[in-house]
């Protein structure tokens, strides 16, 4: 991770070419609040549930410590801070089917939740500070240049057999409102396909939170989510609460690293591309996808002008937006990479059933690329 986090670092390269909105792979300490919720009457379940859980993370490589709070004005109010060595462990517990089993028990007794994620930038506490120094757990070097946009992805598999008819539907909706409240709006959704596996890509000004609950509310919506049900290879029950959120936490694809270049340029091809990683190696393959991105940044015959990595155990996908299109493009740069000589680098992470054991570029880039469904900016606020 070091190449990276002195890349992501140094602002001086930020200022000269380029905006980093995010990324997770600098190797500084995260700090993750959660903002809890709990029915009247719970609180004590709530705290033997915490407590389960705290005995259980204490094991999760990368877990440093947490704390559990309670307000002084609402009892009902609860909040968990964890701290760990860096944020890809913290993403690789919390995306996994040993993290949904382990809050299972805590959810019978929470209304409602908010987690937010933080890297550590600058800290006191004289000998905390020091050894956390010592142990060499860094700090976020350089605060980020941001864009005001958050971006996440949903993922999901239908039956085989099932593609067209899903493509269909997912083709043929109605777009919710692009206001959502005062501070935030929808300003994108891109969705894709690559064989049975949908990519819901959105982009958010303002609370993400806030945004993916208005879309899930809006009736045109929720009629396109039934319509899909009996062809998903997992099965769902909207009008249940606990079935719902399984689904969408299961679904659910964070954007791991984000670059873009200079201003937006209406003329270019939005596109997306899935790297089937390896058995475990999903992390390592966005990381090294978000490395060659950082690098390419600053190549001029880069068509690329803005990507974005979005990773969950296994199923890598990265969003671009193209000059000039793919096909005008060089498929090593349009791919990710400097150059050709490192196609051995990328594929060595790929799940070699999917890609074959002799791939050049060509071949790989069309291996990689999802076929566009729709792709909808929001109309300017009247």
């Amino acid at each position: 991770m070091t190449a990276i986090s002195e890349r992501v670092s140094d602002p001086s390269s930020q200022q000269a070419s380029k905006t980093v909105s995010q990324s997770v792979f600098d190797g500084s300490r995260l700090r993750v609040v959660l903002l809890v919720d709990v029915y009247d009457g719970a609180q004590q379940q709530f705290l033997e549930a915490y407590e389960q859980l705290c005995n259980q993370v204490a094991s999760v490589p990368g877990h440093i410590s947490d704390q559990l709070c309670q307000s002084i004005e609402n009892p009902s109010q609860w909040l968990i801070t964890s701290e760990w060595e860096s944020a890809p462990p913290f993403l690789a517990w919390v995306n996994s089917e040993e993290h949904v089993r382990m809050v299972e028990p805590m959810h019978s007794c929470i209304r409602d939740t908010r987690s937010l994620r933080f890297h550590i930038v600058r800290e006191t506490g004289g000998e905390k500070a020091a050894a956390a120094a010592a142990a060499g757990r860094r700090l976020q070097a350089q605060p980020r240049i941001g864009d005001g946009v958050i971006r996440h992805a949903l993922t999901f598999t239908v039956k085989p057999g099932s593609e067209r008819r899903v493509a269909e539907i997912l083709a043929n909706y109605r777009s919710p409102r692009a206001r959502v409240d005062d501070t935030t709006r929808l300003c994108r959704t891109s969705l894709f396909m690559h064989g049975n596996r949908v990519v819901r890509a959105i982009e958010v000004r303002g609370d993400l939170l806030a945004a993916l609950r208005h879309v899930a509310r809006q009736p045109e919506i929720r009629e396109v989510e039934e319509a899909i049900n009996p062809y998903l290879e997992q099965d769902r029950d909207l009008n249940d609460p606990e079935s719902a959120r399984v689904f969408f936490t299961r679904a659910a694809l964070p954007a791991v690293h984000h670059v873009t270049l200079g201003q937006e340029d209406e003329r270019a091809e939005r596109h997306a591309l899935f790297y089937p990683a390896r058995p475990g190696m999903g992390m390592k393959l966005a990381e090294q996808l978000s490395l060659h991105d950082e690098r390419a940044a600053d190549d001029p015959r880069s068509p690329v002008l803005r990507s974005t990595v979005f990773e969950r155990d296994d199923v890598v996908v990265r969003l671009i937006d193209v000059r000039g299109g793919l096909k005008a493009a060089d498929p090593a740069l349009a791919l990710g990479l400097p150059d050709s000589a490192q196609v051995s680098e990328l594929t060595t992470l790929l799940d070699g059933g999917a890609t074959g054991s002799d791939v050049d570029l060509e071949r790989l880039l069309s291996l990689t690329r999802m076929e566009l469904i729709t792709d909808r900016r929001s109309a300017p606020d009247a």
